[in-house]
């Protein structure tokens, strides 16, 4: 049985870790709100203009512009898209599971990574799994030319024929306790499935098709590259509030049961005492 002295350094051990987590959860509770902000004005504008493009995509032939151009997969490139940062549950161990179950899709081709995020980009390269090109920092301070590089780059290496299909993997924010791991192609532009009634429209392109889609589709990739970066940080300050409230929560709960631990020890060790008192005078008398 530990000794009282052991108990009372653990017990402070403990409260020290309650405090910091608990001050963890405030950090990530103020994180959350800004992204959270930023993520909803951001969601209906790349949405609707994914719907945009898809609708064009329909109206137009591929070979109006590489982006739509659909070939067959024999490189893959996967964006995986995880935190520079821990202490958030399950949120990145997720995603590169997630991601690893994607690679395993295409055996016999050639499938390689896109990195967004310190700990896919460890995870994997631990594992041995070739990485074609890390982004690093990313989430240190969101800015959109950070998602027009990156989209750039991944736009460039499709165009020349790098890579075949371009796949986005990440964590869709749906709640601060919940969130929805997705894997939609970014490259090849794929035309809607199903045309609605409103959509059925024909456009006149001005200053024509080339020219309209040479102007948007780079702008739609750089779009959803930066709407995925602010869904994965608001989901990211999510699950690291809630793990951290978690966490202080059984903190609390170890103290309370340690302390009651150290109370027993103690009043057993005041027992044990007043027996040796009483037994050494009986001795003596």
């Amino acid at each position: 049985m530990p000794s009282l002295k052991q108990i009372r350094r653990r017990i402070a051990g403990v409260r020290s870790t309650a405090q910091i987590t608990r001050a963890m959860k405030m950090v990530a509770t103020a994180k959350l709100r800004r992204a959270q902000q930023n993520m909803v004005r951001a969601r209906p504008y790349a949405w609707e203009l994914r719907d945009v493009i898809a609708s064009l995509a329909s109206h137009t032939g591929s070979e109006l512009h590489p982006l739509l151009e659909s070939r067959e997969a024999k490189r893959v490139g996967v964006v995986t898209v995880t935190s520079d940062r821990g202490l958030c549950g399950s949120f990145n161990g997720n995603i590169c599971r997630r991601t690893k179950r994607v690679l395993e899709e295409f055996p016999g081709r050639e499938v390689e990574l896109f990195t967004l995020g310190r700990y896919g980009h460890d995870f994997f390269r631990k594992r041995e799994i070739k990485i074609y090109r890390h982004f690093p920092g990313v989430f240190h301070e969101l800015e959109f030319s950070q998602a027009s590089a990156i989209g750039g780059a991944i736009t460039g290496q499709y165009v020349s024929g790098g890579f075949d299909r371009i796949y986005l993997v990440y964590n869709e924010f749906k709640s601060p306790v919940q969130q929805e791991i997705i894997c939609e192609q970014l490259l090849p532009v794929e035309p809607l499935a199903e045309m609605t009634a409103w959509r059925k429209v024909d456009y006149i392109f001005e200053p024509g098709p080339a020219g309209v889609l040479d102007k948007l589709l780079p702008m739609h990739v750089n779009i959803q590259l930066w709407r995925v970066m602010l869904e994965s940080y608001a989901a990211e300050q999510g699950a690291r509030m809630t793990a951290m409230e978690n966490a202080t929560k059984n903190a609390d709960e170890l103290v309370e049961s340690l302390t009651l631990q150290f109370n027993k020890a103690r009043q057993a060790a005041i027992t044990k005492e007043l027996l040796e008192i009483v037994g050494g005078a009986e001795v003596l008398r």
